[in-house]
């Protein structure tokens, strides 16, 4: 009998730490993955899933696919994917880890918990101005807050994803507007989400509980989801939050006048003289296709949101004027002196002042006005914790202060508290924040 008991036993302490051991695992629609346990945080992480056919050979320049394949064995999911192709220090940073085949999301739990946990869910889009940036930044590591939201007793679930940029996932102009294939890198987040629909339950979240989020360039990611489609509700998310960004803007690139960057780019690629450029274009090596998109001949391009009667079927100031948004709560503000990023450098006379307020869409008669709201007072301008003006001489210039008040309001507060406004004239709820 002791002898039973004993084996007993030795079997209970190796399935303990058989189970100890065992790798998180789940099944999603294509199939299952198996994670990493993170112990510091008690935290179970499945990381870079594609959740996207490769946007690579002749899927570059074109409307992401979903999966289309399944598989029986346990695929690897315990190590972050390249970032997408991009350019910036958000890339530089992490040694430049870039692919093509890039389009991948992360999920972050709580360990333990059940698949009929439903628990709500955060869906992060990384900011970066749809340049740079990607899901294995360790700023955006979602860890610690969930940690923090476990121990509060309002546990979730995390995830964060990378999309298309710069000129991969916002190349413009006549002949990508007749192909309609615009917004790529929205349309990717677009997709993400509804990945997130099928399968986050399987991980224990709720695919009615989902808020999306995210910061500058993802926080405006945030809004044109809410814009998409004429405001066309999906079921894809109840809430959003969006930090340091709105879809407020009222000007955009024209599909023409971009051409000329987009004749540029097919003359360097050799491209401009066949009658397809764009399929061209998707056979060029993506190492001299992104250094294209980063030389002289695209400096002046920018990579942005376009009004291409479909994704977006208007400027983002017309479609909140127009209610033609998502109707969900949102959360959204900006930081306490953030127009100091954004403050053009150099300048050191009203006159210098108001051409630069021109040269930032304004009318002469608009300039006249604005110097006057934003009077050359270094006390009233940003930031406010450097006294006085800039040292003489410095490049900064010596109206530094004066230019960021400006543009902290042009570029952060005005587009806040005009969303803000939509929302109310429509009777959505709406916080909005300031952070100093």
């Amino acid at each position: 009998m002791r002898s039973v008991k004993t084996s007993l036993a030795a079997v209970a302490i190796l399935l303990a730490s058989a189970s100890a051991t065992d790798p998180p695992t789940v099944t999603v629609k294509n199939g299952s993955y198996y994670g990493v346990y993170q112990p510091t945080y008690d935290q179970d992480l499945f990381l870079g899933m594609p959740y996207a056919q490769p946007p690579v050979g002749d899927l570059r320049f074109r409307n992401p696919e979903p999966l289309n394949t399944t598989w029986t064995d346990s695929k690897n999911a315990t190590e972050y994917s390249p970032e997408c192709y991009g350019y910036g220090s958000d890339q530089w940073v992490l040694g430049n880890v870039v692919s093509e085949d890039c389009l991948t999301i992360n999920v972050v739990r709580p360990s333990g918990i059940s698949k009929d946990a439903k628990l709500p869910v955060g869906f992060w889009i990384h900011g970066g101005g749809l340049a740079q940036g990607g899901n294995r930044d360790p700023r955006y590591n979602f860890s610690y807050i969930i940690d923090e939201a476990t121990k509060a007793g309002k546990p979730f679930i995390g995830v964060s994803i990378n999309y298309r940029l710069h000129g991969f996932g916002f190349l413009w102009g006549s002949t990508v507007e007749e192909a309609g294939v615009t917004n790529l890198g929205f349309r990717d987040q677009r997709l993400a989400l509804h990945w997130v629909q099928e399968n986050i339950a399987a991980f224990g979240g709720d695919p009615d509980k989902v808020t999306i989020w995210g910061e500058s360039a993802g926080g405006w990611s945030v809004g044109y989801q809410l814009l998409a489609y004429g405001g066309r509700d999906d079921g894809l998310f109840r809430g959003a939050i969006m930090q340091s960004g709105a879809p407020a803007s009222s000007s955009y690139a024209n599909a023409s006048s971009w051409d000329v960057y987009y004749n540029n780019i097919t003359s360097a690629a050799n491209c401009s003289s066949v009658t397809d450029t764009l399929d061209c274009l998707r056979q060029v090596p993506v190492d001299a296709l992104s250094s294209i998109f980063n030389s002289s001949v695209a400096a002046s391009a920018s990579f942005r949101p376009v009004i291409d009667g479909d994704y977006l079927q208007d400027t983002g100031a017309n479609l909140l004027r127009d209610g033609k948004f998502v109707h969900v709560p949102i959360l959204h503000g900006a930081n306490h002196d953030e127009g100091s990023a954004f403050g053009t450098w150099g300048i050191n006379s009203t006159d210098e002042f108001l051409d630069y307020l021109v040269a930032m869409g304004n009318t002469a008669e608009e300039a006249e006005i604005l110097a006057a709201v934003y009077p050359d007072i270094p006390e009233l301008g940003i930031p406010g914790t450097l006294h006085g003006r800039p040292p003489v001489n410095s490049l900064a210039g010596s109206q530094f202060k004066r230019v960021c008040a400006y543009a902290g309001d042009a570029y952060m507060h005005a587009p806040r508290r005009y969303t803000a406004e939509a929302w109310a004239a429509y009777n959505v709820t709406s916080y909005s924040y300031v952070f100093n």
